[in-house]
């Protein structure tokens, strides 16, 4: 009965010309309209040159037999035809997914979503691409077990009959005649009910009278919680539509003096659709159902019906798109407190065949639709799953590996409540889009408080259930990475709140120094080397050791940073030096720095190797001004420092003016100088000034004599200067 209601809309009204075909493909196609799909595939594999029509008929009999490594085979031909249809490909990804090759199937389902957006189902596969791996961890929702009471038969569709389950099941006692349906070869379904122990076993098995079980296909049934009204699904093989096929219907009956009596057929039913896989709210008051009447999303689609006040049934309501797609919806359950609609579908993403979903149901409408998973799902048909009103336990069918029939019933216990908060999910990654699996992703509420912590996944996905209408952070932390953070609000509409965690890798972002002698580029220990960020102002001293370098890791930059340092190196015997690094950190890794000091030496003009801007007079003084008292107190920290140092102060000028004016005001500006420094160090005596006026012109700017060298300003400037020339060391 799970696959009657199914068939009626996929394939099985196609017309066909016999003019001109052989005897097999007129045969083959006869049996092929018949149901008789191993018939029809004798006779159509016969066919030496098969048109697109024939592979279609023969993928489609393969599904139905149940090989579908064989259905894939041709509906793989039919998905890369150039004159295929739409259908073909969504077949292709459903076979796909049967078989287990789910990344194949979803690459197909985007070749269907770039033919036809529209398309729900495909868009639902492309918007969650990977939601397979999810579906297949098994959250310990659920714990399953296959009955004893199944048999080599198809055995499905339980539902609640008072203290007692009542099922469909094509299994046979002793019978006269046993009557069998073409497609299958199977005998007709006929309504059975059993006890359940405290082990959910089911016991006693009865069959239901004749006056419930007719002809052909009887059930599933659905009752009112007292007992005293079902309504049930049976072939209409009375009235079949003008192409002669069976059609199911709804009837409903009512329990009088210990007999089902009044079988009525309800207004739903007609001879062109089928209606069928009813269940009824507990008071009776509310019908849901399935069918491929016209107007629908296509394919199979639930509705719902209200009773009226004279027991009578009002209009047959589509329950929509959120519900319904192009494909098949089936198999409905609506659980006592009326709040879960349980049903199975292979029109949303799944893991093939049909898959149970639940929604929850609330005075505005239907939540998001969610898939249950393993182990309750597989990629075989799952479906008519049904829950207690205690909301502990249940049954479900599934005509899965490792059954003993073709549908087989399976209890669960319900280990843990469905949850219809809002969910956070989202993936770990780079910032190059690389997933990141075994990323620390932790929930925190808006007080920082930590709610939940998990582990992502291989494919780098994490998910929390929370509460509806509030606001959480997320954090992301791996070794190596820096850590992410992000943000989710639930205030919305939508079940699933998307919150991606994207993070940087560290970069090991370190300087490296090497203090070195500038002559023989032999490593200097015992450098006093002083490291101040020029961002923050914080400074660390550093004493080099014998190896004449040191490593600063810098943990809190990341690439694309910019740095600013500036470094000063002081050690005896050495001109003290200060290096400015600024740098965009483009790269990982180190970044170098050397130092390279330079080795006091007789001779040395000292202005040449530290840091002495020039030293600046009035016009025609030698008054020592604030500026110049500036870079003299640097020769004065030297001579402190160095006490037995001997240095002569040597001050020049450029030609301009008379010689004897330039040597008189280079002397006087020298001595004064000198006399800043005497005033300030231990042996004044170590330094002396001295005046050589334009004697020493270090370019060829020549004002007197026979020849004037034109010369600019800068020129000029060249000459005017004080060297500080250590002469004793």
């Amino acid at each position: 009965m799970k696959k009657s209601i199914i068939i009626s809309i996929i394939g099985l009204l196609l017309g066909f010309s016999a003019i001109g075909q052989k005897s097999k493909e007129i045969k083959g196609q006869e049996y092929y309209k018949a149901y008789s799909y191993s018939k029809a595939i004798n006779k159509l594999e016969g066919i030496t040159d098969k048109s697109l029509i024939i592979k279609r008929q023969l993928a489609e009999s393969y599904y139905y037999v149940g090989d579908f490594v064989k259905s894939e085979e041709y509906y793989a031909q039919l998905a890369k035809a150039t004159d295929n249809l739409s259908d073909d490909i969504y077949n292709y990804a459903a076979v796909l997914l049967i078989n287990k090759k789910y990344g194949e199937a979803e690459k197909w389902m985007s070749k269907l979503y770039e033919l036809n957006n529209k398309d729900s189902r495909a868009a639902e596969f492309v918007k969650n691409k990977g939601y397979y791996k999810d579906l297949l961890i098994d959250n310990k929702q659920f714990k399953i077990k296959n009955l004893d009471i199944n048999s080599s038969a198809q055995d499905f569709g339980t539902s609640y009959y008072g203290d007692k389950i009542v099922f469909a099941s094509t299994r046979v006692g002793i019978e006269p005649i046993v009557r069998q349906w073409n497609w299958n070869r199977k005998p007709f379904l006929n309504i059975y009910y059993a006890t359940a122990d405290e082990n959910m076993e089911l016991n006693h098995l009865t069959k239901c009278r004749k006056k419930v079980n007719k002809k052909y296909h009887d059930g599933p049934v659905a009752f009112t919680a007292n007992a005293k009204y079902m309504i049930f699904t049976r072939d209409n093989y009375d009235n079949t539509d003008s192409t002669g096929v069976v059609r199911l219907q709804l009837w409903s009956a009512e329990f009088v003096d210990d007999e089902w009596v009044n079988e009525k057929l309800l207004h739903f039913n007609n001879d062109n659709y089928s209606v069928g896989h009813a269940s009824l709210s507990p008071d009776g008051k509310l019908l849901y159902f399935a069918s491929d009447m016209p107007e629908g999303y296509g394919g199979v689609d639930i509705y719902k019906a209200y009773r009226n006040e004279d027991g009578s049934w009002g209009k047959a309501i589509n329950l929509g798109s959120k519900i319904n797609t192009e494909g098949n919806e089936l198999f409905p359950y609506i659980q006592a407190d009326g709040k879960l609609l349980f049903f199975a579908s292979n029109g949303h993403a799944g893991l093939g065949g049909l898959d149970n979903f639940v929604v929850q149901v609330s005075e505005d409408g239907y939540g998001d639709v969610v898939n249950m998973g393993v182990p309750v799902n597989s990629n075989m048909d799952d479906f008519a799953f049904i829950l207690d009103k205690n909301q502990k336990a249940g049954y479900f069918s599934s005509n899965r590996e490792g059954g003993k029939g073709d549908d087989d019933i399976y209890s669960f216990k319900l280990l843990k409540p469905f949850s219809f908060g809002k969910l956070i999910k989202g993936t770990a990654t780079d910032k190059q889009n690389n997933i990141l699996a075994n990323t620390v992703v932790k929930l925190y509420d808006v007080n920082r408080h930590e709610l939940a912590k998990v582990i992502t996944t291989d494919n780098g996905k994490y998910k929390f259930e929370v509460e509806a209408d509030k606001q959480y952070k997320l954090t992301g932390s791996k070794e190596d990475y820096f850590d992410a953070y992000n943000s989710a609000d639930t205030h919305t509409d939508d079940y699933v709140v998307i919150a991606d965690l994207v993070l940087e890798k560290d970069p090991k972002i370190s300087l490296y120094c090497l203090v070195s002698d500038k002559n023989t580029d032999a490593p200097l220990d015992s450098v006093i080397v002083v490291l101040i960020n020029n961002q923050t102002n914080e400074s660390e001293e550093i004493l080099t050791p014998q190896s004449g370098d040191f490593t600063k890791q810098l943990p809190e930059k990341r690439l694309n940073d910019n740095i600013s340092y500036s470094l000063s190196f002081e050690r005896n015997g050495y001109v003290p030096k200060t290096i400015n690094f600024d740098k965009l950190l483009d790269k990982e890794g180190q970044y170098v720095i050397l130092a390279k000091l330079e080795p006091y030496e007789l001779g040395m003009d000292l202005s040449k190797v530290i840091n002495i801007n020039p030293i600046y007079f009035d016009l025609d003084k030698y008054n020592i001004r604030p500026d110049a008292a500036i870079e003299l107190d640097k020769i004065v920290k030297i001579m402190n420092e160095y006490p037995d140092m001997v240095i002569e102060l040597g001050s020049h000028t450029d030609c301009r003016a008379s010689k004897e004016y330039n040597q008189i005001l280079s002397d006087n500006r020298a001595k004064a100088s000198a006399a800043y420094i005497k005033a300030r160090i231990p042996n004044p005596d170590n330094i002396y000034g001295k005046g050589y006026g334009e004697s020493q012109l270090v370019n060829e700017c020549e004002c007197e004599g026979d020849v004037v060298v034109p010369c600019t300003e800068e020129q000029h400037q060249q000459n005017r200067r004080t060297e500080f020339v250590i002469k004793k060391m």
